[in-house]
């Protein structure tokens, strides 16, 4: 199973990749292990699982929208920027650019649709088709990835966090955070900050 590959990666291309962890490919794609329902990037420094246990994705969405949660060693959220939509339709490639740019932390999809020049129903299929997840999905993502960046390298309340990264509420992060990894924002602060107390002692 393969969903939304960039073009010129097949199963065999990227399992070898990840049992390399060859570094060209980081950000990609995205390995889920089926056994842990854990994903992860192609460089991640845990001992890779069996090739018959594992799925590629184009995008971290897609992994999230299959019931796989981010690696905490590898830390999904830091890969480079995916190369998994270059190339496609230009409607997905400026769709993408806007979520990233926060269109969807405002707007709705349909308002999305509508700056594109085309119905939802059919950018919901062009999403699916190019990168494996829906628009709203995406911009989930990437605000949770956002969020995580922020709470492991500032020291900034995780109010502000919240809103930073654009949630339109505290409720929706902590909900989004729960659905992701299965924690809640708070307990990432404190493992940052223990580690910073290490760091120091």
């Amino acid at each position: 199973m393969m969903t939304g590959l960039p073009p010129g990666l097949d199963w065999d291309v990227c399992d070898r990749a990840r049992l390399a962890r060859d570094r060209a490919f980081d950000g990609s794609f995205f390995t889920g292990v089926r056994t842990t329902r854990i994903y992860c990037r192609p460089v991640c420094p845990v001992r890779p699982a069996r090739s018959a246990n594992v799925l590629f994705f184009g995008s971290a969405a897609a992994a999230e929208r299959a019931g796989f949660r981010p690696c905490l060693r590898c830390r999904p959220e830091t890969a480079p920027g995916s190369p998994a939509w270059s190339g496609t339709a230009t409607t997905v490639t400026r769709g993408m650019r806007l979520i990233e740019e926060g269109f969807l932390n405002e707007a709705s999809v349909a308002e999305l649709a509508d700056r594109l020049g085309l119905g939802p129903r059919h950018l919901l299929r062009l999403f699916l088709r190019h990168t494996g997840a829906t628009p709203s999905e995406i911009a989930t993502t990437r605000r949770v990835q956002a969020a995580k960046r922020l709470i492991d390298q500032t020291t900034m309340p995780l109010s502000e966090i919240a809103f930073a990264a654009g949630f339109r509420s505290v409720r929706r992060f902590n909900d989004a955070f729960r659905a992701t990894y299965g924690r809640p924002p708070s307990s990432f602060r404190g493992a940052v900050q223990r580690c910073r107390s290490a760091r120091s002692n």
